[in-house]
């Protein structure tokens, strides 16, 4: 199986940057999406691979959201964490198949001054908590707005107060969801330099001045079917690139 996750900063403005055609070349079998930016209404991505599509729209109009495309259809789709105050934003997806959940999140940004993170912090517990609630084992992708460690971003030194690479960000990352799942890439590469978000600013992209914040974590029980996880770095259309992960 190969997985795609892909925080695409708006569906409607990624699908005039040849969303089409990615998703056609890249051919997996499970293609998850964050930060969809519209209503299910507003979606219409005329792709033939995928007869499965679930949407979690956020409430309030053009923010958030996410979306998976799947060629198998599963034995049951659950939307949201079963916690009213942080359902709103359209932030989680669950597809039920037999042995496994294969899950999409966009987490909260703790935003410009900090201004969300007490609420990034209370998110982060209450999704860690859906996830030790599941009764089988998950595959989760997604962006978790945070840089796990120095080697996830290119300026660690000066990012230390903002927003993704926050002590309190990286330690609830860790306690919250590090404890019961595995960073795939960092545990099959663990030296190796690469990100997944490049700010649109200051020709951040071309400067490769990036951050990884975009992940696939595994269940320790699953991880011995890894293949490979990836970041796909030479495909653009949004400020983040899609990460890949090869399951058998």
């Amino acid at each position: 199986m190969k997985l795609i996750s892909w925080n695409v900063n708006g569906i409607r403005a990624v699908m005039k940057k040849d969303f089409v055609e990615i998703l056609y070349a890249l051919d997996a079998d499970v293609f998850c999406i964050q930060e969809t930016k519209a209503q299910p209404e507003q979606i219409e991505v005329d792709c033939e691979l995928y007869p499965y599509r679930y949407i979690n729209s956020a409430d309030r109009k053009g923010y958030s959201g996410t979306m998976i495309f799947c060629k198998k259809e599963p034995l049951s789709v659950h939307y949201g964490i079963d916690q009213p105050e942080h359902d709103t934003e359209g932030r989680v997806i669950t597809l039920e198949y037999e042995g496994y959940y294969v899950m999409t999140v966009y987490t909260p940004n703790a935003g410009s001054e900090l201004k969300r993170l007490d609420y990034r912090m209370d998110w982060d517990i209450a999704f860690g908590n859906y996830v030790r609630s599941l009764d089988k084992p998950v595959l989760i992708c997604g962006d978790f707005n945070v840089a796990n460690e120095e080697i996830d971003l290119k300026n660690p030194k000066t990012n230390r107060h903002n927003a993704g690479f926050t002590d309190e960000e990286r330690n609830s990352f860790k306690a919250n969801l590090l404890t019961q799942l595995q960073d795939s890439y960092r545990t099959l590469y663990p030296d190796k330099v690469e990100y997944s978000w490049w700010s649109y600013r200051f020709r951040a992209r071309e400067k490769n001045a990036g951050w990884r914040i975009d992940y696939w974590l595994v269940s320790p029980e699953l991880f011995d079917r890894v293949q490979d996880s990836k970041i796909l770095t030479d495909i653009y259309g949004s400020d983040h690139c899609p990460v890949q992960l090869d399951f058998s």
